[in-house]
């Protein structure tokens, strides 16, 4: 892998924006107006990729539909974490024949964390000609000539080198909302966790310019997004490859002073690199959201070293009590992997444990998936399936008992929340910690903050009224 960082130079991008103009004015010729669809799987960062190519393909003058039938070009956006989601993206893939048997002008890509893995290209290259290009995240600036390429008839298209970790600025955006925005801090990721393939993929950590991001976060303040998520594999390692002796927990600081009314979210932060400091400046700005998504993954110490984490069992308590004491009113979520490798009942049940001391509001839990290439997939794993998911439906129903006992003691607050949407005929909102609250109230306050009296809960949502 090749671990030097490459920022994209003016120049080169605005060659890309200049090809965007060539196929706009190219399908004006044609007097046809295209269109494009975009499917994005796994988390946020391919969202906020999404936001990006949809940027582009406005640019070149594709309207943007929600659906693939019919439409001119389709970018399947993937995520390689799990088997399942794999699995599933091959199939909708697979799919897609019939959608383009149906519109012969129809182009289909695939890109994403997918897209960088040999064995998936490899496999596109074999058994899904109607695709006609594969790109990696590396490559996703570089998406304009691509399309041209492929629409000036030239063959399949494979931008899958094993490239450096790029920086692209200016990349046009289409975001979904106006409300709350996803601003990508640093790609990549360091750590190495031996079930993970997303170094693999998205390569090493690099960091943008401060100067970049503020002034993005500005742009959007400015022009009324009311919640901004930063993003990053893990945000607690931003400015480490800068080496300017700015941290994380200094850009948090910076973005809550910028005037206006806004909440600022952050994922995902890795236990290896939080600390007080993060925690502190948590606490010390009433614009950053007293929510922490910090990953544990087992509550076993042996597994945690297993696993690559850094961090033991204790390690990881510790953090959670300090963030606790200077967020009483913090709203803890977190992720865990049942069936590790060579996990046993003991160990399993140190997670038990562990979840039962932290109380956390959520959980996202999964079951061990192999991923090829990382080192856990060849690690021995003598527990059956069987047993995993009896150890899986455990976690759950015990944290669907706890977060349900979290939101019964809601009820009667008055908290103060984002109207976000509408939903059967009720308002949406976000509380600052992120749980869901519908109430009745009129359309008219989407967008805006409001006091709301919690009246009612479930294990996942709130009910409440203005």
């Amino acid at each position: 892998m090749d671990t030097k960082t490459t920022v994209i130079s003016e120049a080169a991008l605005q060659q890309q924006l200049q090809i965007c103009d060539h196929i706009h004015a190219w399908w004006l010729t044609q007097n046809i107006t295209p269109t494009a669809y975009v499917e994005t799987y796994g988390c946020q960062q391919n969202e906020a990729d999404s936001e990006k190519l949809r940027g582009y393909l406005i640019q070149c003058g594709y309207g943007i539909v929600k659906e693939a039938e019919g439409a001119d070009v389709v970018i399947m956006n993937t995520c390689a974490i799990r088997e399942h989601a794999e699995q599933r993206v091959f199939g909708n893939l697979g799919a897609l024949t019939h959608t383009k048997r149906r519109h012969s002008r129809q182009k289909i890509f695939l890109c994403g964390c997918m897209a960088g893995e040999t064995k998936v290209s490899d496999r596109i290259k074999k058994s899904y000609p109607h695709v006609d290009g594969v790109f990696s995240t590396h490559h996703l600036w570089q998406f304009p000539e691509i399309l041209w390429k492929i629409l000036s008839g030239s063959k399949r298209q494979f931008y899958i080198a094993d490239e450096p970790g790029s920086i692209a600025e200016g990349i046009p955006q289409q975001r979904d909302s106006s409300l709350k925005s996803w601003v990508s801090i640093m790609y990549g990721c360091n750590n190495f966790c031996t079930y993970c393939i997303v170094p693999y993929v998205r390569g090493r950590e690099r960091s943008r310019k401060k100067e970049d991001i503020l002034a993005e976060c500005r742009c959007l303040i400015e022009n009324g997004s009311k919640e901004i998520t930063l993003l990053g594999q893990n945000v607690n390692s931003y400015g480490k490859d800068l080496a300017l002796g700015y941290d994380f927990s200094d850009l948090l600081a910076e973005i809550a002073q910028i005037p206006g009314d806004f909440l600022i979210r952050f994922m995902t932060s890795h236990p290896r690199d939080a600390g007080r400091k993060l925690f502190d400046t948590m606490a010390s700005f009433p614009k950053i959201a007293k929510q922490l998504h910090l990953p544990f993954q087992s509550g076993s110490s042996r597994v945690l070293k297993a696993m690559n984490r850094h961090y033991d069992r204790e390690k990881y308590l510790e953090l959670v009590r300090y963030a606790k004491s200077v967020m009483p009113d913090l709203v803890l979520t977190s992720d865990v992997i049942v069936g590790f490798p060579g996990e046993t009942e003991e160990e399993f049940e140190e997670t038990v444990s562990l979840i039962q001391e932290v109380h956390y509001d959520s959980l996202f839990t999964f079951i061990f998936s192999p991923r090829t290439g990382t080192p856990a997939a060849s690690m021995d794993d003598p527990t059956s399936k069987e047993e995993k998911n009896r150890r899986f439906d455990r976690l759950c129903n015990l944290q669907n008992a706890i977060s349900e006992e979290i939101h019964r003691n809601y009820v009667g607050k008055c908290l103060r929340c984002l109207i976000d949407g509408t939903d059967d005929g009720l308002l949406t909102a976000r509380t600052e910690g992120g749980r869901l609250v519908r109430l009745p109230g009129d359309k008219s306050l989407v967008g805006t903050f409001q006091n709301i009296t919690i009246t009612g809960s479930t294990t996942w949502s709130l009910t409440g009224q203005l």
